[in-house]
Formats: structure tokens, sequence, C-alpha cells
């Protein structure tokens, strides 16, 4: 699912249509919408499309269809090979191949359950074996973010708001077993996977040591608070910036080594960005509104699905602290403006 509008998914898609035909002006907006127009100038200046009477046309010698991947992998995909036979059961983007299909993994197809026995990164491929099992596995993975450099920023009273580019460094190092239907823990098992890098695009918020204090969040609570306040948001941001929650990650830090103080951070899951974050700055106000107000309004005690347990946690959903969430983001809002 993603947001048609989205410069950075439209710009290929408009180059490549552009190297088939002529792409018209009218033509451009009954296919790509009104936005496009602006986008097309901007190609043209960039050196990637040029402007004739007839229309636009793709200009570079390379192929406008290389630059328009519809999953935005950032890559050729994995493929998923049964073992015995060799047929090829399906691909998953290279992104998501360390938790998903990592040594050890259940892998479901067409409601057959198999276990992925080998993982091979160079030649891209996670071989499986068929095999009923009565659980499923949810990998463990450490992340930590850098800012390589801020683009945008405002001052919410003490907190703040910004947007830029960041350097993501996560590793799946264990995956647990849990019991179906009852999601009992069977056990965990080490990895020894590469380390990942992405550089992309994330919208980050602060608030000071002062603000938690005055929020009523003690010292101990705020990583929870920060833990809760990240799932939530990250839950919220596809009912805004039309992704889905499985195309953004997010980093929650008491004390971020950049700032200095709590932070959070929302990031696109896809090499140079897709949007999403920068949506999310854009909007600030009301998507972290709405996400503490999903949070409060939740009829659980301590957190549930509903709020702020994430499917995708790499740490097991741990920990998380709901009512200091709440507390934190109505202190970060105090003073927001749109």
């Amino acid at each position: 699912m993603f947001d048609p509008t989205n410069p950075v998914m439209l710009g290929p898609h408009l180059c490549a249509a552009a190297a088939e035909i002529s792409l018209t002006d009218t033509d451009a907006i009954r296919w790509f919408g009104p936005t496009s127009l602006a986008l097309l100038a901007d190609l043209a200046d960039q050196g990637f499309l040029r402007k004739r009477s007839t229309g636009w046309f793709w200009t570079r010698r390379d192929r406008a269809s290389d630059l328009a991947d519809l999953r935005s992998t950032g890559g050729a995909p994995v493929r998923i090979v049964e073992e015995d036979t060799g047929r090829l059961l399906g691909t998953i983007d290279q992104t998501s191949a360390h938790s998903t299909v990592h040594p050890g993994a259940v892998y479901t197809h067409q409601g057959v359950t198999s276990v992925v026995t080998a993982l091979d990164l160079e030649d891209l491929v996670a071989t499986v074996v068929e095999e009923p099992v009565d659980y499923t596995t949810h990998a463990h993975e450490i992340s930590d973010i850098r800012i390589v450099e801020e683009h945008e920023g405002h001052p919410w009273g003490e907190a703040s708001i910004h947007i830029g580019q960041v350097q993501v460094t996560s590793q799946v190092t264990s995956f647990q077993r849990r019991r179906l239907i009852t999601g009992d823990n069977l056990g965990e098992q080490g990895l020894t996977l590469p380390e990942r890098e992405l550089l992309t695009t994330a919208v980050w918020w602060t608030v000071s040591e002062e603000q938690c204090t005055r929020a009523g969040v003690d010292p101990s609570e705020i990583p929870g608070a920060v833990h809760a306040a990240e799932h939530a948001s990250i839950a919220l941001l596809p009912f805004f910036a039309t992704c889905d929650r499985w195309d953004i990650g997010g980093v929650s830090t008491a004390r971020h080594i950049d700032t200095g103080i709590t932070t959070v951070f929302v990031y696109d899951g896809y090499p140079g960005g897709a949007g999403f974050a920068q949506h999310g700055f854009d909007i600030a106000r009301q998507w972290l509104t709405a996400t503490r107000d999903l949070i409060r309004e939740c009829r659980c005690r301590d957190g549930c699905p509903s709020c702020v347990q994430s499917p995708k946690c790499g740490n097991g959903n741990n920990p998380l602290d709901k009512n200091a969430a709440v507390r934190l983001l109505t202190e970060l809002l105090r003073n927001a403006t749109d």
C-alpha cells in the first residue's frame, strides 16, 4: 500500500511512462494526478526528462523502467526455494529477509508451513523444507540510529520535531519460537547474521528532562514510555501517509547520542526514503495527537496489540509503559504547532 502522489514513488513511474511514449500534460494529469506536472518539470531540471511540443520524453541511455521498483525494495528480492524440489515458493525483499527467512524461521505458503534451513545472502536464496509445526517464530533485532543531516526542524516549546537523513544499523541476533494459540515461549535460539545499514529519511521528536519531570515520568519509566509511544505512532502513521506499518521502522531512546535528550525516531524502511516520514513531519501535530488519543482511549490496563504492542517489535514488546506514554505525549503536544 502506498500513496500514488508520493514524489519518491511517482517520479520513477513518470520517467518510465515518458520512455514508452511521449507523455502529454493531459495524460499526466489523467493517469498520475495534478501533482505530476510540477514533478515532471522537476525531473526535467534534474536531466531525466525533456519537454517538446508533443510531450515529455526520456533523455538518458539507461532504462527508465529500472528506476521504477513497485516494491521499492532497493535491490533484488530474496528467492524462497523448496530444498527438495527446487520449486520457487515466493520472494521477499532484502530488508525483511533477515527477520522473516532466517535459518529456523517458519515460512507459510498457501497454508502449508515450512522451516527455513539456510539463508544465502550472496545468492539471495532462502531454502525451506516442508514441515508441519505448532509454533511461530519471532526475530529479535537490535538497532542503532544516527542523524546524518537535519533537513528541517521546529521547536514545540521545550520539545522539538525534526526531519532529516539518518543511518540505521540493525542486526537480527536471535529468534523465539512461540506456541500457536497460546503464545507460550518455547525457547530462544541465537543467530549469526551480519549487520545491515540503511541510509534513509526519518522524522524524530525530542523532549527535555524537565518536560519528563513535569509529565510525571520518572527516569526509570522513560524507556517504556518512549517505546510505547514509538509503537503507537508507527501504527497510526499509515492512516495519514498511506503506507503499511511494515514499510516504516522506529527507534526510541531515553538519551540519544546526537540529541543528548529523550528522542523517538520513525523512519522509512527503504533506502533513500519513501516519503512516509516526510508526511509524518508535515502533519506531526495531528499524527501525534491521534497517537496519544489511541493509547489513552484504549480500554486495556497495561498495553495491548490495539495500542502499544507491535507485531514487528524486535525487542519482544519490552519495556512498554502505556500510562507514562500518554503523559509524555501530552507534554510533548502542549506547545505543538502545525
